[in-house]
């Protein structure tokens, strides 16, 4: 049995591990796409495998670094069927659809420059009917479930509390009569979110999969995050005249400013200015997560008992035109824009920052991990000067973060995660889906509570599984 990294090695993004037992089989752990990269095009152009020779697709959760490319592996041939959580399946519909729509555009705008100059047409990654056909290969796994997807492998979710239905992977593989059992994080949520519960333990493992986007960080900001919401909408909009311009992914991170919005509204503190969410797909995916509160923590569940919608409040607006976005880098009126993407790397919220950037009453803040070669990096390291569109931004307005915000958890929340663990059964830690100084941090501190052998694969490296030491000859225990 070995293990191949072909993506989110040594990066943060393109989530894809390939597991391939002795007999042939390959069961691949997510299928993401890589973006923020300089060579994204050329990194999403190549799996690096065969799409036609993967058996089974097991997807932690829907956020595009870890299910884009789906519908390309099975436009390239991939029959297999995809599991997932209930919440999972109904978050990629909407982001794989958005994904197609975004790589039609894409492959039409660059095709016409293409016919001008007389070059060869491009087709886009993918379309909206390879999104399709990837949901009818889609098998809802409940948490905690331990399915059999072959006569020798069986799979179990467990909640890693990153997003609405994010889960870890647990695969627990018979091969010559010894059981071997690989987690794969995922991503991992922080302990105390905002709306979800909190990551679970999870079953002893041989293998471990890892993310480490933040092994060497904490998130200690000294405000609470509806207070440093408050005080930067209130300075910006309320003093200074000016707009907040809030790049957020559609899925996890909108909705958690909307649930913080709610409660200062709830406790009388809501700036009384205009709230809008720049992203059709942002609307969905809320309507999603009201869809599933039986995954919301207790918190959440008290507050519905007071107000049955927690992420809508007073002056709040879901944009859906593209002609009421431009129309909103004309209104110069104070306000509050939360539009996608994350990293400001695509989307409406590139406009918003290329119309407010060079006013200094306005102010960006940033809510989340960006790749540092993405826009949303570069605003974060404090350049002065940004490329947008193809032309050069002197940054004059504010530019503020709250890292608390983030939907991944810190070096201290990965510990508190592994914590479930007996160190000493752990034959390998497989630390992925960080950036490479970050993972050599984390790694030391793995090794100090004990995880001896942490190893940091690089892209498409493949390692064999099971020479460390024999492996039980028992189905371990489903505890």
């Amino acid at each position: 049995m070995h293990i191949t990294f072909h993506g989110a090695a040594r990066n943060v993004t393109g989530s894809k591990h390939m597991v391939q037992l002795n007999d042939g089989t390959n069961i691949l752990l997510d299928c993401g796409m890589f973006q923020g990269l300089y060579n994204a095009d050329d990194l999403n152009g190549h799996f690096g495998f065969n799409p036609k020779k993967v058996d089974y697709l097991i997807l932690s959760h829907a956020h595009i670094d870890h299910c884009g490319l789906i519908p390309r592996l099975v436009k390239e041939g991939f029959e297999g069927q995809i599991f997932s959580t209930p919440a999972t399946m109904n978050l990629a519909r909407i982001l794989m659809a958005d994904s197609a729509r975004i790589q039609t555009s894409d492959a039409e705008y660059a095709n016409s420059y293409r016919e001008r100059k007389g070059l060869p047409l491009e087709d886009p990654m993918y379309t909206e009917e390879d999104a399709m056909a990837a949901m009818s290969l889609f098998k809802v796994v409940e948490y905690n479930e331990d399915y059999e997807i072959s006569p020798r492998v069986k799979v179990r979710f467990t909640d890693a509390g990153h997003v609405i239905g994010s889960a870890a992977v647990h695969l627990t593989i018979l091969e010559d009569g010894k059981y071997t059992q690989i987690t794969f994080s995922g991503d991992v949520g922080r302990y105390g979110d905002l709306i979800l519960r909190s990551p679970q333990p999870f079953p002893q493992a041989d293998y471990i999969l890892l993310e480490s986007t933040y092994g060497d960080s904490l998130h200690k900001d000294l405000k609470p995050i509806a207070t440093a919401l408050h005080d930067i909408i209130q300075h910006t909009c309320n003093v200074r005249h000016g707009k907040v311009i809030i790049p957020a992914f559609s899925v996890g991170r909108t909705q958690e400013l909307l649930f913080a919005l709610n409660s200062l509204e709830l406790d009388g503190k809501l700036p009384d200015v205009p709230y809008y969410v720049d992203s059709p797909l942002a609307d969905q995916a809320t309507q999603v997560l009201k869809d599933h509160p039986e995954e919301y923590n207790k918190g959440v569940t008290e507050i519905m008992k007071v107000d049955a919608d927690p992420f809508s409040f007073k002056g709040l607006r879901f944009v859906q035109s593209t002609e009421e976005s431009i129309a909103l880098n004309n209104d110069p009126r104070p306000c509050v824009i939360i539009s996608s993407s994350g990293m400001a790397e695509a989307g409406r919220v590139r406009h918003h920052i290329r119309n407010n950037i060079g006013q200094e009453k306005n102010t960006i803040l940033i809510v989340g991990y960006c790749e540092p070669s993405s826009l949303g990096g570069h605003l974060l390291a404090g350049d002065r000067v940004v490329n947008i569109f193809h032309e050069d931004y002197d940054v004059k307005c504010e530019v503020k973060s709250i890292k608390s915000m983030s939907a991944h958890g810190d070096y201290e929340d990965l510990l508190k995660f592994m914590s479930c663990q007996d160190p000493a059964q752990v034959k390998k830690v497989f630390l992925v889906h960080g950036e490479f100084e970050t993972q050599k941090h984390f790694a030391q501190k793995l090794e100090n509570v004990g995880f001896k052998n942490v190893e940091i694969p690089y892209q498409h490296q493949r390692v064999e599984l099971g020479n460390e030491e024999a492996p039980a000859t028992e189905e371990p225990s489903a505890a």
